[in-house]
């Protein structure tokens, strides 16, 4: 619906329903648009060249409310002799219906005065209304904006509250006493931010306002950890099964808290729905559009909305409102506009002329009590879009003295030229408008910004539900724009009753639990960033906050405790005198090289025996002496790995046991030849008494001291570092081998020296002797090598200290199997059989 004005052209109006309105004359006339009723009727084409007229339906008691608020506002300025001497105000005051149609054919009609077309030539002349408050709706403001936009007719809106108003170029004729909806949706994005609310739905109403307000609400979370997890559009049709796929999909989310950006009858029909599914584990945000209304509360509903939480507009008191609501009387008014369906609507009866008792409606008196019973309507308690249609009248009243007070020749048109008050002109009040600054007679400051608009200041409302099961609003905080950065929002969370069922407690609304510390966040394949698994940290790795996004690695030394939540210094690892391993082992060294010390000092005590002297005692002492060092090695293996015990530890061990073998070894070889020297003709032993014994130990001893020797020069062993346990959770110090051939070679020449003493020693096993020592040296050499045979395995794979631990038990064992095998069957004879230690029992029998 449009209108057109051009040369030798008339301005029509496409459409020409006209609503119901209520005039005032005046010498200045206020136009208003309100959406008394909230049903429209269905359109008519104007080729159909039939006019059908009827009416609207469905009552808005609040929305009445504003318009009689108007109406008074008129009234008080009229009364006061200051503000506008000798000018009067009128009014003319349409209905909307809420619907952009009928909002624009409403204006249109306020503006040109008429229904019908207005000729070419009247299209220059001052409209009857030059200004006009309203409308509600934003995209009703928008439509009407527009179209007046091009006459430059200002608007005051008092609830249209769209961020998209504020285009300065398109709409800017445009004003109004209500805040944009940028700063709610900045209000709402910081209250979900200040209660952790990760996870919400969003349910908007499927116009300017919705749209509009859902686009600013996503954009202020973009920056933030808040994840949107459905996003549904109420119908303006209200289609009763998109409606009921609405509610069952706030029923089936996870999401416990649902944001609304929809006008109050788009909630009210979302409402209803909800309380025949039975949602009640939902905590529900309202904008200012609902936030204190309570036509669609039901008492029976109190768990579903009870505790939800609301932004709504600033209130105030205004004196005398409420008795002038109450004057309403279809007795006293019978020929207003509005009054007939408002009383029906307000006591549920009929003022019908052809009423008859079988009538499902009660007949009304039109005497009914309109103070007491008047609901909404006459609940001054919660004047706050009220407050804004106040604003908006002393707006235009003061912007009109603002006019009368111009000087002639000062004035801020061309050539200093004054405007017309009786005569206004549009585009001059537009001017004054947007300049005014005058304090209500409630005591507030009003003005309007760069962009036309007031500065945002919001109450936090909170639903309380008293044992009657009446809803209380109770303001619970602010936010105010004002304010600096981080400091806009102020809510008292102890007075605050929550929805869904937690009352006390703030509700969880989360996709994902937080991430502990000790573990970091996975986004989930497909889902928002909000939904994520909590992983734990790997071994080295640590986090030490709440939903950290990565794990950081521990510095060089340290590594990460059981709960990954810090990094401590990594345990180093070594056999030593502290571990109950080491002691065990020092415990077996010093035993066995006590026990030896033992033996060699009854042998020395013993040394004259038969036995003793059979035996070759110098072969003897010279073997206890190096077991007792194959016992002491150990010692050097114990402790904290450093260059003088690594380079020790293995020398002292080559040495100590190729002495000991080859003592073993000289033992074998004497018993051989002593026996074959008794045969006929046979005269070896001349070249192996003791001179040749000893120099054949030392050549063995030697070979081993060279190899010794060289593998310390070349490639000694050097204390090291490495990473053991739980993938690197510890330090393992212990001494490399520096050069695995010297290594090999020690063992190895030790191993040849003892399978050359076993074999000789099986071999001379059943010599004739009632003490044949060889038996024993056999037993002992089988000991030796199996177990150096097993200790090879066992060293490849045993880890860390474990590694340090299997070659000193190989030493212990073989060096005990030694001690055992061969000198046990002697002290049993020594001390505990002395009568068989004569020389007749050393003879072959």
């Amino acid at each position: 619906m449009v209108s057109v004005c051009g040369a030798g052209l008339s301005c029509g109006l496409q459409a020409r329903f006209v609503s119901e309105s209520l005039y005032k004359e005046g010498d200045v006339i206020i136009g208003g648009l309100f959406p008394v009723h909230v049903e429209a009727p269905e359109p008519y084409h104007a080729f159909t060249q039939i006019k059908q007229i009827s009416r609207c339906q469905g009552v808005d008691l609040r929305s009445y409310r504003w318009l009689k608020t108007m109406i008074f506002t008129v009234e008080e300025i009229n009364r006061d002799p200051v503000l506008l001497p000798n000018i009067t105000l009128g009014y003319l005051v349409a209905d909307t219906c809420l619907a952009e149609g009928t909002t624009l054919s409403a204006a249109l009609a306020l503006v040109t005065g008429q229904e019908g077309t207005v000729l070419g030539a009247e299209c220059s002349r001052a409209p009857m209304v030059p200004v006009i408050i309203g409308d509600a709706r934003s995209s009703a403001s928008i439509v009407v904006a527009d179209t007046l936009g091009v006459f430059d007719i200002p608007m005051v809106s008092y609830f249209a509250s769209c961020a998209c108003l504020s285009d300065s170029r398109r709409f800017h004729s445009f004003l109004r006493t209500v805040p944009s909806d940028a700063f709610q949706a900045k209000a709402m994005a910081h209250l979900l931010h200040l209660l952790d609310w990760t996870w919400v739905g969003v349910v908007a109403g499927d116009d300017e306002y919705g749209k509009s307000g859902v686009q600013l609400l996503l954009k202020e979370l973009e920056n933030t950890k808040i994840c949107v997890d459905y996003l549904e559009f109420i119908p303006k049709s209200h289609s009763q099964s998109r409606i009921r796929r609405t509610v069952e999909r706030i029923q089936s989310s996870t999401a416990r808290v649902v944001v609304t950006f929809a006008i109050a009858p788009d909630i009210e029909v979302l409402l209803k729905e909800v309380m025949v599914q039975n949602v009640t584990n939902r905590q529900w945000i309202a904008t200012e559009a609902w936030s204190t209304s309570i036509l669609f509360f039901d008492p029976a509903s109190s768990s579903l909305l009870a505790g939800t939480i609301g932004f709504a507009l600033r209130r105030a008191d205004i004196q005398g409102l409420g008795a002038f609501l109450a004057q309403l009387s279809p007795v006293k008014q019978p020929n207003e506009p509005f009054v007939k369906d408002v009383w029906e609507e307000l006591f549920g009866c009929s003022l019908a002329q052809d009423w008859q008792p079988s009538s499902k409606t009660p007949k009304c008196t039109g005497s009914e009590n309109v103070e007491k019973h008047g609901r909404i309507y006459t609940d001054v308690s919660q004047l706050r879009v009220t407050y804004n249609v106040y604003k908006a009248v002393y707006a235009i009243a003061s912007a009109i003295h603002n006019m009368m007070a111009c000087q002639p020749g000062r004035g801020p048109f061309e050539n200093g030229e004054c405007p017309d008050v009786p005569q206004l002109k549009p585009r001059q009040l537009l001017h004054y408008l947007n300049a005014v600054n005058f304090t209500t007679p409630v005591g507030d400051l009003v003005y309007f910004e760069g962009n036309r608009e007031p500065s945002a200041s919001y109450d936090i409302m909170n639903w309380h539900i008293d044992e009657s099961g009446a809803v209380n609003f109770v303001q619970v905080g602010q936010f105010d724009a004002a304010k600096g950065p981080g400091q806009e929002l102020n809510i008292n969370l102890e007075k605050v009753v929550w929805g869904g069922g937690w009352v006390d407690k703030v509700p969880v609304s989360v996709c994902s639990a937080s991430c502990l510390p000790g573990t970091r966040k996975a986004a989930q394949k497909g889902k928002p960033v909000c939904c994520f698994d909590c992983l734990p940290c790997a071994a080295g790795e640590v986090s030490n906050m709440t939903d950290s996004t990565e794990c950081v690695r521990c510095p060089e030394r340290f590594w990460s405790n059981t709960e990954r939540t810090r990094c401590i210094p990594k345990v180093v690892e070594f056999l030593s005198l502290q571990d109950t391993m080491g002691i065990v082992l020092t415990v077996l060294s010093v035993t066995g090289a006590t026990l030896t010390t033992t033996v060699l000092a009854a042998f020395f005590h013993h040394r004259d025996t038969p036995l003793v002297r059979a035996n070759n005692s110098e072969l003897s002492f010279l073997l206890l002496v190096s077991l007792a060092l194959c016992f002491l090695c150990v010692l050097v293996f114990i402790g904290r790995p450093a260059p003088w015990n690594c380079m020790l530890r293995h020398t002292l061990f080559g040495v100590s046991f190729v002495i000991c073998i080859a003592c073993v070894l000289s033992k074998t070889v004497v018993v051989l030849v002593a026996f074959r020297a008794t045969l006929p003709g046979s005269n070896l032993m001349q070249y192996f008494g003791p001179i040749q014994q000893r120099a054949g130990i030392f050549l063995c001893t030697l070979v081993q001291v060279v190899i010794c020797l060289l593998w310390l020069l070349l490639a000694p062993p050097l204390p090291t570092e490495s990473a053991g346990g739980e993938l690197g959770a510890r330090v393992i110090l212990q001494c490399t081998m520096g050069s695995v051939v010297g290594f090999v070679l020690v063992l190895g020449y030790i191993g040849f020296l003892a399978v050359v003493c076993f074999l000789l020693a099986f071999f001379a096993r059943k010599l004739p002797d009632n003490f044949n020592e060889a038996k024993f040296i056999t037993f002992s050499m089988l000991i030796f090598c199996a177990v150096w045979i097993a200790f090879v395995p066992a060293y490849v794979s045993s880890p860390g200290k474990y590694t340090v631990a299997v070659e000193i038990f190989a030493i212990l064992a073989s060096s005990y199997g030694l001690l055992l095998c061969i000198f046990t069957p002697k002290c049993y004879i020594i001390l505990l059989k002395p009568e068989k230690n004569t020389k007749k029992n050393m003879m072959p029998r």
